[in-house]
């Protein structure tokens, strides 16, 4: 994010992948109301014109742009207008305009082909006002509206050809209509760009303020905010939620063995080994939690997966193959494990999971680490006085 910002690799209007997506989607939620309160400028105008029209030139020579008004125009500022207004916003006004503004561009061309050779320079100036309209008033993004306003230039220059407009004037209007999509392709280019920068700056300061600048991960504020989200969600939708512990084995006698940047690395490695083998679902979210100690959370994971998932952290750490020396486990950096998977309606708060987590990592601890431990609330709750059954944990 920070290396496209600083290159500006998106002359091309263009970001890679997913951000495009999300750019478009937070666009779109950005100009919801000024393209509504612009298409009721336009209902505006459009009405305006019609009694302009027909109280300065005759109700008898404006009938066929009385047509196109009434069969075109109009239906098209109300379908723009239904789609500002609804659900069908975020799903469906890109494909919508796409096929709408040309519509009601082209309608403007054809009032200017049958409008009389003297009427033209007033019918045709409301070009100028369409093709202004589509390039910044509409939220259309650059590549979109360049291409509409195109098939609008082309369709009067077929017009033109075909000998249904005035030679003189039609040479006129195409070029004041060059000129004005020259000038409204720079601004359009120009906002665009802005709106990109702006949207990547926004992206990257929210990056900052809740992923942990070593890790990459969540920090622990994102991971209160995120649990605290999830945790409702999966009680409006009574799912199980699954909470991992993870703590680096030996890590304090790693950094004096090797040095704290060797430590800040193996920290990183670690961290990314535990991401790719954990976040396998687009609910599920690793953080760091402090020091050198992760926490996994998987929404609607019962304690079959969330052991699964464990295994193939505890498996991916494991294959880095990172020296340590100082460890009394392996060879080798090492992770212990502890888990616990609960329904989360029956607990007030996520605070009760993350509990049983730590309870069963410190349990990882006790028997020889690298391995996990899986707890069952319900059992604990029953024999809270005994000593946990053997049965209630496994070693990778």
């Amino acid at each position: 994010m920070k290396q496209l910002l600083e290159s500006g690799g998106f002359s091309q209007l263009g970001f890679p992948g997913a951000i495009e997506a999300e750019f478009r989607t937070a666009h779109r939620a950005t100009m919801q109301r000024w393209v509504r309160l612009s298409i009721l400028v336009s209902a505006c105008t459009v009405l305006g014109f019609s009694v302009i029209d027909n109280y300065v030139l005759g109700i008898e020579r404006t009938a066929i742009g009385n047509l196109i008004r009434f069969t075109l125009h109009i239906p098209a500022v109300i379908v723009m207008l239904v789609f500002t207004w609804s659900r069908l916003y975020q799903r469906g006004y890109d494909t919508m305009i796409q096929v709408v503004a040309p519509v009601f561009g082209i309608g403007t061309v054809l009032m200017s082909a049958f409008a009389p050779a003297e009427q033209l320079p007033l019918i045709g100036s409301r070009l100028l006002l369409v093709t202004f309209f589509f390039y910044f008033m509409l939220g259309l993004r650059f590549w979109v509206a360049v291409r509409i306003n195109s098939l609008v230039v082309a369709a009067f220059a077929v017009l033109f050809i075909a000998g249904k407009t005035p030679v003189q004037e039609s040479i006129y209007m195409l070029f004041t209509l060059f000129c004005a999509n020259l000038i409204g392709a720079a601004g359009s280019y120009a906002l665009e760009y802005a709106n990109r920068r702006a949207f990547l700056e926004r992206r990257l300061l929210h990056e900052v303020a809740t992923h942990d600048g070593l890790t990459g991960l969540l920090n622990r504020a994102a991971f209160e905010d995120e649990i605290r989200r999830l945790w409702s969600q999966a009680q409006r939708d009574r799912q199980p939620v699954a909470v991992i512990m993870l703590d680096i084995d030996c890590f304090k006698a790693f950094n004096d063995t090797y040095g704290h940047q060797a430590g800040d690395d193996c920290l990183r490695r670690v961290a990314v080994a535990a991401g790719k083998a954990a976040q396998r679902r687009p609910l599920d979210f690793v953080a760091r939690y402090g020091g050198e100690e992760l926490v996994v959370v998987l929404y609607g994971a019962d304690r079959s997966y969330a052991e699964e998932v464990a295994r193939a952290v505890l498996v991916s750490v494991s294959g880095l193959k990172i020296p340590h020396a100082g460890s009394v486990v392996q060879p080798h950096v090492t992770v212990s494990a502890g888990l616990v998977s609960m329904d989360a309606i029956l607990a007030s708060s996520h605070d009760l999971g993350i509990q049983w987590a730590d309870k069963a990592l410190y349990m990882a601890k006790e028997r020889g680490r690298n391995r996990y431990v899986a707890l069952d609330p319900l059992t604990m709750r029953r024999t809270a006085r005994d000593e946990l059954p053997n049965d209630n944990y496994k070693t990778a």
